[in-house]
């Protein structure tokens, strides 16, 4: 392979890694550091809060299922972008209500636009990667994920502290700040020529997809409850703006990074011994905070939990990707659809725990979730999709 080539791979991996950014960091993440403020203001209960996370991730379901059939009759390119512009449209419509009934939908645009950008996106990154010969492609376009976290979370909590009546500004600087992504995607966003199948022979044997995807539904139901409530929870043991601040962005930075630890165990096992554990760092992560609220567990937690929540949707890429370059989209459209499914169902019942037994329980959801998904994940496999491994400059 070229220097060039290698060159423009990487920047279109980058370039894509915005998608991310915008369609998870901005339009899904980031409204856990609005939480507290929106229910103050609007009187929700927890159970109400996290229903909104609910339509985002029923929005996202539905646009997982659409995304194969408008991939085969679009193209990965069309459907990322218009992902990409309904999501920023999202993002600026919720600034514009304070209405119940309104936010519930358009956090479920958000959360179709932003299914759209995840497959085809990672579809294109996959694509990248078999040229490549090294999944980076693919773990530097999920880490970009933390660039929309750690951006939120050093502007928002400062920007509403003392201020809950602001909240309607956080939403249209998030939709700024998508335009920007959105903008910075667009080119990288071509789509490769599609790549050669290697010999069946070749290949490693298929990953089980069952258990693959029960461990993905239960990930889907615990790591986003984490994600919503992480600032009710360090609010209700009156930790300061400065903690919040600082464990969001060491959830987006610990995002943006873990393609340099994670890449090899990826490469290496195909994505499933990774998936295994990934799964258990999660759970880990959001048990730590349960021993004790000082700043040096939710430290140890941001950094945990943010090195491994986006590696997740990575390691399954590579699972899908042992398909054909033909049906490597639509398996991973499945798989998504079975994401969104966990996605849908656990937000709620992280709130509805926590309006009955306090906002600790929304942790231990998490962690009781995350641990028993790396239980099903079921045994590493020793192949993987892209031959042998390749130096850490490839």
């Amino acid at each position: 392979m070229t220097v060039h080539m290698r060159a423009t791979i990487r920047w279109r991996a980058a370039g894509l890694a915005l998608g991310t950014a915008c369609a998870l960091g901005l339009a899904r993440f980031a409204y856990g550091l609005l939480v507290p403020a929106m229910s103050e203001r609007l009187r929700w209960t927890m159970a109400e809060a996290g229903a909104l996370t609910t339509a985002n991730s029923a929005g996202y379901l539905l646009g997982a299922l659409l995304a194969t059939a408008l991939i085969g009759r679009a193209g990965l390119t069309p459907v990322f972008r218009t992902g990409m512009l309904v999501t920023v449209a999202s993002l600026a419509a919720t600034a514009t209500t304070g209405a119940y009934p309104a936010l519930l939908l358009t956090r479920a645009v958000a959360g179709l636009g932003g299914a759209w950008v995840f497959i085809s996106g990672a579809a294109l990154a996959a694509r990248l990667a078999r040229i490549a010969g090294t999944v980076r492609p693919m773990t530097v376009y999920f880490g970009g994920a933390g660039v929309g976290v750690a951006a939120s979370g050093g502007v928002v909590p400062l920007l509403l502290d003392g201020h809950p009546e602001r909240w309607p500004t956080a939403w249209w600087l998030l939709a700024l700040a998508g335009a920007g992504a959105a903008v910075g995607s667009w080119m990288a966003a071509e789509a490769p020529p599609p790549v050669p199948e290697a010999a069946p022979g070749n290949r490693p044997p298929p990953a089980p997809l069952w258990r693959v995807g029960a461990a993905y539904l239960l990930f889907g139901a615990g790591y986003l409850g984490y994600l919503t409530f992480l600032s009710s929870y360090l609010t209700a043991h009156h930790a300061g703006v400065a903690v919040v601040c600082l464990a969001w962005i060491l959830i987006g930075l610990s995002a943006v990074v873990a393609p340099l630890p994670w890449h090899r165990v990826v490469t290496a096992g195909g994505g499933t011994r990774a998936l295994r554990l990934l799964l258990g760092v999660l759970a880990v992560a959001a048990a730590l905070p349960l021993l004790g609220s000082s700043a040096p567990a939710v430290v140890a937690s941001a950094l945990l939990f943010g090195s491994a929540f986006m590696m997740v949707p990575a390691a399954v890429t590579a699972i899908a990707s042992h398909a054909s370059a033909a049906d490597s989209s639509r398996t991973l459209a499945r798989l998504t659809v079975v994401f969104a499914i966990g996605q849908s169902l656990g937000p709620w019942l992280a709130g509805a725990l926590s309006d009955r037994a306090g906002v600790e329980a929304v942790l231990a959801f998490t962690a009781l979730s995350c641990g028993s998904a790396a239980l099903l994940a079921g045994p590493a496999s020793d192949g993987h999709p892209y031959g042998p491994a390749r130096s850490s400059g490839d």
